[in-house]
């Protein structure tokens, strides 16, 4: 590729900003999102050292005067909807990352919409314009160099890397901007005198493969000369989000299989709103030792990608299987959730595990703070209440999709 055509738009401190947009006695102030924990934090409050998912009291403490708000998940999925409106209408092909960024190929346009800078700063004019929000973006001619480039250039910034510029701005940079290096990698290479991007690309294959694998060696030397082979792609839809797990042999224990069932549920609904997808058909499987199985589905009066509402559904169907699973040597349970729609379909309150109509509970608020804690610390940092018992099966490949 010898141009820089690929953009990576970054929303600035997305949840916080758009509290701001949406009070203006927000703005210019320190704004925390989420009670409990730190969800976001606006630029103001990461300047007084409010970090995320920073605990709440901690976080009150380290800064006072910060104004803690309560998450708005439907404000923030109307918002990204909108700025996903405008990536679609800018770029011919847009991948999709997570709720406020995305890659964006824009080659080939100079003679429709102007030269890849000029679409970034056209976009970032759209996005403040109709959307009220600030955006950063990268450009350069791999995804890797652009999304470091749109970090470089928060917050509001558009930053544009040249073809031939990407040694002279990643290497001066310290090792953790490569994809892959965290606290362990980062550890070892700064043991043998590897601390920026400049010193990685110095150094030979044969010296790193003994220190983080002669795979990892290959890949990081690749990004810190800027070589990045992947293309802009538009993600394919998901017809079925599921997984499966083995269940230990000769146990029949109800209690075991609802915490096993609850894990998998926790593990498809966590990865089914990674895609931006509610289900309508919640379906489970079950095997046994003389090789016979059993599937049960239920489709659900509305689309949903809440936890509690999938869990619901999966408890009632085991609840119809019972005598089966009692009678029987359970070896394998599954748990799928097909027909899938959009996020923004969500029915916000479902009426599912016997409350009375209109008196669910919207639990979309705790499933992204659980998903954001685990995203930056890990899956086991935090498991919930149904889950505890639930390493006694052995996990198995996920299901197709």
């Amino acid at each position: 590729m010898d141009t820089a055509s690929i953009l990576h738009a970054d929303l600035d401190a997305f949840y916080a900003s758009v509290e701001q947009r949406d009070d203006p006695k927000l703005r210019g102030r320190p704004v925390i999102v989420g009670t409990g924990v730190a969800l976001a934090a606006s630029y103001e409050a990461k300047a007084r050292g409010i970090y995320t998912p920073m605990n709440g009291g901690e976080a009150r403490r380290v800064c006072p005067e910060a104004v803690v708000v309560p998450p708005r998940m439907e404000a923030y999925s109307e918002a990204s909807k909108a700025v996903y409106g405008i990536f679609n209408d800018t770029a011919p092909v847009v991948e999709g990352i997570s709720i406020d960024e995305a890659f964006l190929e824009v080659g080939g346009m100079e003679h429709i919409s102007g030269t890849p800078p000029q679409i970034a700063a056209t976009l970032r004019k759209r996005v403040l314009k109709e959307v009220g929000l600030p955006i950063s973006v990268g450009v350069a001619r791999t995804k890797f160099v652009a999304k470091v480039a749109s970090g470089a250039s928060k917050p509001d910034g558009l930053l544009v890397i040249e073809p031939g510029g990407e040694e002279a701005f990643l290497h001066p940079l310290p090792i953790e901007a490569l994809w892959g290096v965290g606290k362990v990698t980062t550890s070892k290479l700064n043991e043998v005198g590897i601390r920026t991007v400049g010193d990685v690309a110095r150094t030979s294959r044969v010296r790193l493969a003994p220190i983080i694998g002669d795979s990892a060696a290959g890949h990081l030397l690749d990004l810190a000369s800027g070589r990045d082979p992947r293309p802009v792609e538009s993600r394919q839809r998901r017809k079925s989000i599921g997984a499966q797990s083995a269940f230990p042999r000769g146990s029949r224990d109800l209690g075991e299989v609802d915490s096993l069932a609850a894990a998998l549920v926790d593990r498809t609904a966590r990865r089914l709103r990674e895609a931006g997808r509610a289900t309508r058909t919640v379906s489970i499987s079950l095997r046994f030792g003389d090789f016979s199985r059993a599937n049960r589905a239920r489709t659900l009066p509305f689309p949903t990608d809440q936890t509690e509402a999938i869990l619901a559904a999966v408890r009632e169907l085991f609840e119809a299987s019972r005598e089966e699973i009692e009678a029987k040597d359970l070896t394998l349970i599954g748990v799928s959730l097909g027909n899938l729609e959009q996020a923004d379909t969500v029915q916000m309150e479902l009426p599912l595990g016997g409350r009375p109509e209109g008196k669910s509970r919207d639990n979309s608020a705790l499933d992204q703070a659980v998903d954001d804690v685990r995203e930056r610390f890990g899956d086991g940092v935090i498991k919930r209440a149904s889950m505890i018992d639930a390493d006694q099966g052995v996990p198995v490949p996920t299901l197709p999709d």
